[in-house]
């Protein structure tokens, strides 16, 4: 089986590999894209894959973009955080589609799903809508994380979710940073950190930050139509609301 991967964080890109190979160890990477001109650009220029799984948010904007430039003649499985895109993913050629982290089950099911529609003959966009709305509602009834256990010196502490600000992106590394000002690394990329929390009480302002709405200090106008936020505790990082998240932020925060 020939696969492209389309996923922009690196670290992302190597555990969905890992856990390919896991599930098929004759899975053939055959190539790794990291945005919308990217992939446009590898599809013109390589036979299609039989497989791609694609990350729905990229650098340069959603994945759906790819589909609006290039005529994609393989089955897709989408592998995001986003679980409001699910409805608009299967209606492109997806068979499947799993939120991150990406787990070796779940990888394993769409996998064999694949298969069988592939020996079948049977149309890739043949989606039953009721599993996909039954598997939504699951979603958005889980138990969100409580807690994150990260490393201080020499030392494992376990950190209530209550107890922090914002997480961010810094030198290919992601930290939180707690309302008393302490920092500390944690061991999943913002796309799996988004999955863990609460909607409710975060927002993903960009692809650098996730903020709790209780470390907003002061919110400005900011050019380009974006959003500079004052956050608590302070930061020597810019913490801009990106211009396409501006409206669903306004929301979140109740306008």
């Amino acid at each position: 089986m020939k696969v492209l991967i389309v996923e922009d964080e690196e670290l992302a890109s190597k555990k969905l590999i890992k856990t390919l190979h896991a599930v098929d160890p004759d899975a053939e990477i055959i190539g790794i894209t990291d945005s919308i001109e990217s992939t446009v650009e590898w599809l013109k220029q390589n036979p299609a894959p039989e497989l791609i799984l694609m990350d729905i948010e990229l650098t340069d904007g959603q994945s759906f973009e790819i589909f609006n430039q290039y005529d994609v003649a393989s089955t897709v499985i989408f592998t995001t955080s986003y679980d409001e895109h699910a409805l608009r993913a299967f209606k492109v050629n997806s068979i499947d589609y799993l939120l991150k982290p990406v787990q070796k089950e779940e990888l394993a099911a769409a996998l064999t799903k694949f298969r069988k529609l592939h020996s079948l003959g049977s149309s890739s966009s043949a989606v039953n809508f009721d599993r996909l709305i039954a598997g939504l509602q699951q979603v958005q009834q889980q138990n969100y994380r409580k807690r994150f256990l990260v490393k201080s010196m020499q030392r494992l502490v376990s950190v209530s979710v209550d107890d922090i600000a914002y997480f961010y992106s810094e030198d290919r590394l992601n930290f939180f940073k707690t309302f008393d000002d302490k920092r500390y690394i944690v061991d999943y990329t913002l796309d799996e950190v988004e999955s863990m929390v609460d909607k409710d009480r975060f927002f993903r302002i960009s692809r650098a930050f996730i903020i709790s709405s209780e470390s907003i200090l002061q919110i400005q106008d900011y050019f380009g139509h974006r959003l500079s936020l004052h956050l608590k505790p302070v930061t020597d990082k810019e913490s801009i609301v990106s211009r396409e998240k501006v409206a669903d932020f306004k929301l979140w925060l109740g306008k």
